[in-house]
C-alpha cells in the first residue's frame, strides 16, 4: 500500500508539472525570426571596384564633347547588370501607383502586350526613371560611373573591346519593327563589358544622373565627378539605341535629352553606392 501511495503521488506531481509547462508554452508563443530584408528590385548588380580609368577621348578622336581624355578615379559602386525591363517597371507601377509608360508597340495599355516582359522599358522620362531608382533604394549612375562600367580601365572603344561593331555584339542601326525591335535584356553576351555588365551599347540608350554640358570634361574634377552644377532641362544619356549609328554606341559617346523626353529608344538602369549612401543623388 505504501509503495502504491508513493507511486500515485509521483504520478500526480508529473501530471501537475506537465500542465504547468503546457500553460507556459501557451502563454509564451514562439517568436519568429525577423525576415530577411527584401529588395524591391531583385535584379543582379555588378560591383565595379574602386580605382582609376580612362574617360573620354583624345582630341581628334570621337566628338568634341568627349575631349580631353583623362584619368578619373571612382569609389567602388554597384550597377544593375541589365537595363530595367517592362516586367520590373510594371511591378513598380503596380506597387506605387506611378503612371504607366506609353505603349510603343500598339494601341492599348502596355500590360495588354504579351511577350515583352524582358524587353527594356522605353518611353520613360528622366523623372520616371529617377522615381523607379528611388523606389528600388538605388540611384542613377553618374556619367563617369556609367562609362567605367561599360569601358573598364583600358580605354576600349566598345564594351567588348576594339573589334568593329556588329549585330553579334549590339542591337543598333535598325528600323522600328514593333515588338521585334528591342532585344530581351542580356541577349548578346559577346557584347558584355569587361565587368560583365550587359547591353551597354545599343538596344536602349540610358538616362544618367548628370546635367549635360559639352565642355564639362575640360574642367571636371578627376575624382568622383558628379556632373556640372548648371541647371536647365537637358540631362546626359549614354549607350545609344537600336536605331543609333556606330558613333553613338561607343563607350565614350555622349547623348542628351530634356527631362520630358520620351522615345522608343530611351530606357535606364540603376546604380548604388557601396559606402552606405546608395540612394542619395
Amino acid at each position: 500500500m505504501r509503495h502504491g501511495a508513493r507511486g500515485n503521488r509521483a504520478r500526480q506531481r508529473i501530471a501537475l508539472m506537465t500542465v504547468v509547462v503546457a500553460c507556459l508554452v501557451w502563454q509564451q508563443p514562439a517568436v519568429s525570426a525577423p525576415p530577411l530584408p527584401k529588395e524591391p528590385d531583385s535584379v543582379p548588380m555588378v560591383t565595379i571596384p574602386a580605382g582609376s580609368f580612362l574617360m573620354g577621348n583624345p582630341e581628334g578622336t570621337g566628338r568634341p564633347d568627349e575631349w580631353p581624355q583623362r584619368s578619373v578615379y571612382l569609389d567602388a559602386f554597384a550597377i544593375d547588370e541589365v537595363e530595367v525591363t517592362n516586367e520590373r517597371y510594371l511591378t513598380f507601377v503596380a506597387t506605387t501607383g506611378h503612371r504607366n509608360p506609353p505603349n510603343p508597340y500598339r494601341t492599348g495599355p502596355l500590360t495588354s502586350i504579351k511577350g515583352i516582359e524582358q524587353l527594356p522599358v522605353v518611353q520613360t522620362t528622366w523623372y520616371d526613371a529617377k522615381a523607379y531608382c528611388s523606389w528600388a533604394k538605388k540611384r542613377f549612375p553618374t556619367e563617369a560611373e556609367w562609362e567605367k562600367a561599360a569601358r573598364g580601365t583600358d580605354g576600349r572603344r566598345f564594351p567588348w573591346g576594339n573589334d568593329p561593331a556588329s549585330l553579334k555584339f549590339a542591337n543598333f542601326e535598325r528600323e522600328w519593327e514593333d515588338d521585334k525591335t528591342l532585344y530581351p535584356v542580356g541577349s548578346l553576351p559577346e557584347g558584355d563589358s569587361p565587368y560583365g555588365v550587359k547591353d551597354m551599347a545599343g538596344n536602349a540608350r540610358e538616362w544618367v544622373a548628370d546635367w549635360y554640358d559639352a565642355d564639362y570634361y575640360k574642367h571636371a574634377p578627376d575624382r568622383n565627378p558628379q556632373g556640372p552644377d548648371k541647371k536647365g532641362v537637358v540631362r546626359s544619356i549614354r549607350g545609344g539605341s537600336w536605331h543609333s549609328p556606330v558613333a553613338d554606341i561607343t563607350t565614350s559617346a555622349r547623348g542628351r535629352g530634356g527631362f520630358a523626353l520620351q522615345t522608343h529608344g530611351t530606357g535606364f538602369r540603376c546604380a548604388r553606392s557601396l559606402d552606405g549612401t546608395g540612394t542619395s543623388q
